[in-house]
């Protein structure tokens, strides 16, 4: 009865691992044994085996080691030299080689997990017999590693490694309870792979894998992440106590690793264990191991938070060019033919990035950026940006902004943890890049989009002379690809009062916005947006499909770029460092180069696979180029800027933009060398910063000041040449020159008008002198520029006035009988006289109105005479 019971009790587990006992006996497995130079120790009877052989035999015969995920590091430069950045991995890993790594880990290893190591091939026939008698005993199949060499868990850890690599979460999950799962098979599996790991590689191999694949808990892979992250030091150094620590993490990762004091017991009690072992095995001798048990975790351990990902970054306010980087490397093709296959070869890392960015101007911008644009300005949400690129490659020198690097979502919005969000000095979006890269959806650029119609408009030969009306009005006709388009347009300017016929030039330093909407009224919109797009303008956030903007005029065209009335005078969301780029384009006689952020790409073998590739294009003809700047030029010493150049002497322009709100505030500029973009603006809302002050005064007035030292700071390291002056041919264009046509009669100037190529308005009767019905005057005014096919006003006199003469100087008879002769016979003589030399007694002194003034004829004239040497008046005069 009772010999009954056992085997009832025994029926459920034998069940269960009657194929692994069955697998280790002698009469089924004796080849297999041999070939790995293990004895059979035990036979079991009464099990049947040949299903176990045929899925043993049916396994794969190997393993490869394979390269484990690594760090990846990112430099920048300091000094001219290359410098640690950033250390960024998908598992904090860092691998060693076997003469690396401390005795006192590899004794641990061995000793507490494998004491036979050395001696077995890959499966050890003793442990797995214990093991598998000590489960048929307790009921069940455990996986303790009672049974399992250090091989064995390679082999386990091989495959979760791989289960990790997979492209889903998914496939991840699965593969990964697939290589932990407790099973007959799984273990069988193990087994046999381990024994083809231990035919193909040495023992220094596989114990070199093992110490660096091996997961130690807190995100920490490998023996040397493991020894950084709990003591502060390499795996080289490491005392016994410190190695049986490690090691006894390897069992039980979450609960015994040493990131919080709560799992220190559950260390001690598997760090004695492996220390005796090591002791036993005269690893360590009778000091050392007594000085390590009684050690407690306290001494020893010194918690470093791993340095990982981009938040970690060195320098200045470097971290989201970092993250910059990091984004643009996984998209190079140095990494792989397929994204799929460059998300998995940086998930293996080993990479060393060289980037572009100079830390030692970044960090002077940054401070700049943080006193301009306080990331604690709580007053509205402010952001702040500057970014440099070298025009003629393409680098980004420097990305900096106010905010703090944070992934987390800002408290308060929608979807943020309340215990773990990020506070409102921080963010985790780059507003100088676009959305693709981690930033929105840009900025409305105000009027530094002005030159991308100022460059078309001198590819169409117009010049910088001619003339525009800046007077606030309606306009209603434009062109769109070549077809007419017909929608109003009110267009104010900037600042009350501004209007009136100008040049061009004048237009572009003082920023006029009429004037250049009437420009894109002689140009055509899918020009300007062209002209734009040569140089690398596109609008942040792509537009999703070409219907989601329902009033966009160019909803028909591919472009993401807006084409409309307003886009002229900058409505596009446009992200800082595309407009840096563009700049630089402009400043680069025209070649735009695309911004890179990566010089060199070193793989895990210390081979270099380049960099990005340098991508330039002559997007605008140099002289268009040089005629653009030769006008950009003032704006910063006449116009919008007025001060902003810098001190140090350099060739610069540069162009302001404010929208209509001024919740968005920009000035753009460039030397020969380098362009820099300073953005400061609402993240969220419309607070105008014309009407809140910071640290260095109104927000929308500090622009200036922070550009120019922003630029001073570049200039340090990439001083800048003089800009091509354009030829006088290019100034003018084919602009055509006002003929004078004052005095002639309305059809002869008419046809004078036409023959020039312009268009005669009647503009009507004026009061004016000369013949009634001739032209007295035009506007624009004869001798200025304008466009062919231009408007000319013509106005003619009505002959009521007369131009006052100049009687100065003449005796007071001769000056009355010339004035009557003029016209003019009410003249009067004032009652104070000048004081005379004694010469000029009762000479004109002075006339009123003033010689030249038209007049209504028979107006009054006063003349004030000379007298004697007391001002007195001479009886001569009387």
């Amino acid at each position: 009865m009772s010999a009954q019971k056992t085997s009832a009790r025994r029926t459920k587990p034998v069940s269960a691992v009657g194929a692994f006992i069955g697998f280790v006996g002698f009469s089924a497995l004796a080849g297999l044994l041999v070939t790995i130079g293990v004895t059979p120790a035990i036979a079991v009877a009464g099990v049947t085996t040949t299903s176990t052989i045929g899925v043993f035999e049916s396994l794969p015969e190997y393993i490869e080691l394979g390269d484990l995920p690594q760090r990846n590091e990112v430099l920048a430069y300091q000094g001219g030299k290359p410098v640690h950045l950033a250390t960024v991995y998908d598992q904090n890993r860092q691998e060693l080689k076997y003469d690396q790594i401390s005795d006192n880990l590899k004794n641990a290893a061995i000793d507490g997990e494998d004491k036979r190591f050395w001696d077995h091939g890959g499966v050890d026939m003793t442990s797995l017999v214990r093991a598998g008698v000590g489960t048929v005993a307790g009921g069940g199949l455990g996986d303790s590693g009672g049974g399992s060499t250090l091989t064995m868990q390679l082999v386990r850890n091989i495959k979760m490694q791989q289960a990790l690599e997979l492209p889903t979460p998914e496939e991840r999950l699965k593969a990964y309870n697939e290589a932990t799962k407790v099973s007959v098979s799984r273990k069988l599996e193990e087994m046999k792979l381990a024994i083809g790991l231990a035919k193909k590689y040495s023992k220094k191999d596989i114990l070199t894998g093992y110490l660096n694949i091996a997961f130690f808990g807190d995100q920490t892979y490998g023996v040397q992440a493991a020894a950084q992250h709990y003591f502060g030091k390499n795996a080289t150094d490491l005392t016994p106590a410190e190695g049986a620590s490690i090691l006894a993490i390897v069992q039980s990762p979450n609960t015994r690793n040493l990131s919080d004091p709560k799992f220190y017991d559950a260390n001690v009690a598997r760090r004695d264990v492996i220390l005796k072992s090591m002791y036993a095995q005269k690893h360590i001798d009778k000091k050392q191991f007594d000085e390590a048990i009684a050690s407690k975790p306290a001494d020893y351990v010194h918690l470093t938070d791993p340095t990982q990902g981009c938040k970690a970054a060195a320098g200045n306010g470097a971290q989201f060019f970092c993250d910059y980087a990091v984004q643009v490397v996984k998209e190079m093709s140095q990494l792989g033919a397929t994204q799929k296959q460059r998300d998995a070869a940086w998930r293996n890392g080993g990479y060393t990035i060289q980037t572009t960015l100079n830390l030692d101007i970044n960090n002077a911008q940054k401070d700049l950026i943080n006193a301009y644009a306080p990331n604690t300005e709580s007053r509205f949400k402010l952001g702040g940006v500057i970014n440099s690129v070298e025009a003629d490659t393409g680098r980004v020198l420097t990305m900096v902004q106010n905010k703090n690097y944070n992934q987390l979502s800002a408290c308060g919005s929608e979807g943020a943890d309340p215990n773990a969000c990020a506070p409102a000095t921080d963010t985790g979006l780059n507003f100088s890049v676009d959305q693709q890269y981690g930033g929105g959806e840009g900025f409305q650029t105000g009027s530094t989009f002005k030159p991308f119609t100022l460059l078309n408009w001198l590819q169409n030969g117009h010049g910088l002379q001619e003339i525009v009306n800046g007077t606030p009005r309606t306009f209603s006709s434009f062109t769109q690809c070549k077809t007419p388009i017909y929608t109003p347009y009110t267009v104010k300017n900037d600042a009350p009062g501004e209007g009136g016929n100008m040049t061009v030039e004048n237009a572009t330093y003082r920023s006029i916005n009429n004037s250049y909407v009437q420009m894109a009224q002689k140009l055509d919109f899918c020009d300007i947006r062209d002209t734009a797009e040569s140089l690398g303008v596109h609008v942040a956030k792509p537009r999703a499909t070409s219907t989601e903007y329902a009033d966009d005029m160019s909803k028909k065209t591919t472009s993401d770029v807006r084409t409309n009335p307003s886009f002229v005078l900058g409505t596009n969301y446009i992200a800082p460092l595309t407009m840096a780029a563009a700049y630089a384009g402009i400043a680069n006689k025209g070649t735009f180069c695309r911004p890179i952020a990566i010089d060199n790409v070193t793989n895990a073998d210390g081979k270099s696979l380049g960099g990005q590739p340098k991508e330039c294009k002559q997007a605008i003809d140099p002289q268009v180029a040089a005629t653009a700047i030769f006008a950009l030029k003032k704006v910063l010493t006449v116009g919008t800027a007025v001060g902003g150049r810098t001190a140090d002497g350099f060739d610069e322009f540069a162009k302001t933009g404010t929208t209509d709100e001024a919740d968005q505030i920009w000035l753009v500029g460039a030397t020969t060398k380098t362009a820099t973009a300073a953005w400061l603006g609402n993240i969220e809302g419309k607070q105008s910063l014309r009407f809140v002050y910071g640290p260095n005064g109104q927000y929308a007035g500090s622009r200036t000041a922070l550009w120019r030292q922003a630029q001073t700071a570049v200039n340090t390291q990439y001083p800048g040449g003089q800009f091509e002056t354009p030829t006088t041919a290019a100034i003018r264009g084919n602009s055509i020159t006002v003929p004078n046509v004052a005095g002639q009669t309305p059809d002869a100037a008419r046809a004078a008008l036409a023959n020039a190529g312009l268009t005669y308005v009647d503009g009507g009767v004026q009061a004016g002198g000369g013949t009634a019905g001739t032209v007295s005057t035009t506007s624009p005014a004869a001798g200025l520029q304008l466009s062919r096919g231009s408007s000319v006003t013509v106005y003619t006199t009505d002959g009521s006035q007369a131009s006052v003469p100049d009687v100065g100087g003449e005796k007071v008879d001769d000056a009355r009988s010339e004035l009557s002769g003029a016209g003019f016979t009410n003249v009067a003589i004032a009652g104070e006289y000048e004081r005379g030399d004694g010469k000029n007694e009762c000479t004109v002194a002075a006339i009123a109105p003033g010689a030249g003034t038209a007049v209504a004829k028979g107006s009054g004239v006063t003349l004030k005479l000379f007298g004697n040497k007391d001002g007195k008046a001479p009886k001569a005069c009387r």
